[in-house]
């Protein structure tokens, strides 16, 4: 398997002038019909807002279907109102909303057997969910910190296990460059700061760009200019 992407690889990815335009696609931007997804984050005020921050709700649940995919109806109620849900909760209340993926105190909290690491486990393992649903749950509670992460991203990156890690120690690099250009796109896609977080600009960008050309298991990744 090649290796992953470098940052500036990345980069050049992001500032070609189709990255503008599949954002402003995919949010709905400039006369275009937005995609479901571009509702992922903002859906019912946000998954980390004061009231519900720690706890999965049923819009939760909802957004994660606006991303093509679906929590079973069993282990849903175990969420909303079972040992799950409960045990989530636990680990949730101790990983801050405030925190970006990228700065040295979001370290303790991705790394194994960290709280944002244990949630995602605790996800992961319950039936009928996995990594990617385990990831976009997260990714709605803790939108700062978390990355919606699925195969077409994970083939475009190149990346398997450890993506938080990857893209934690990407963002960290040549003094938060990728953060820097992430903050001008979204900007020049016209997208709004409060409601679309960097994490999030950069997951599209990059599924937009692979999505179609994604050939699934045996697919060598996004194609480079």
């Amino acid at each position: 398997m090649r290796p992953p992407l470098t940052l500036a690889q990345v980069l050049t990815v992001l500032d070609e002038p189709q990255s503008v335009n599949d954002l402003r696609r995919y949010f709905g931007v400039a006369g275009h019909s937005p995609f479901t997804g571009g509702q992922f984050e903002r859906l019912g005020g946000g998954g980390d807002r004061p009231e519900t921050r720690d706890v999965i709700t049923a819009e939760d649940l909802v957004a994660v279907e606006l991303l093509s995919v679906r929590v079973p109806p069993h282990t849903s109620l175990d969420l909303l109102q079972g040992a799950l849900g409960k045990a989530v909760t636990a680990e949730l209340r101790e990983v801050h909303t405030n925190v970006p993926l990228g700065r040295p105190e979001a370290t303790s909290y991705i790394e194994k057997g960290g709280r944002a690491d244990r949630a995602w486990r605790l996800l992961r393992n319950a039936d009928g969910i996995g990594w990617v649903v385990a990831g976009k749950l997260l990714a709605r509670k803790r939108p700062l910190l978390v990355p919606v992460y699925d195969e077409i991203v994970a083939c475009a990156f190149r990346t398997r296990g450890n993506f938080w890690r990857w893209l934690h120690g990407r963002l960290s690099e040549q003094e938060a460059t990728l953060a820097s250009r992430l903050f001008d796109l979204r900007r020049r896609a016209g997208l709004p700061e409060d409601a679309i977080t960097l994490l999030r600009v950069l997951d599209v960008a990059i599924w937009m760009r692979h999505r179609d050309e994604h050939t699934g298991y045996r697919c060598r990744g996004l194609q480079l200019p």
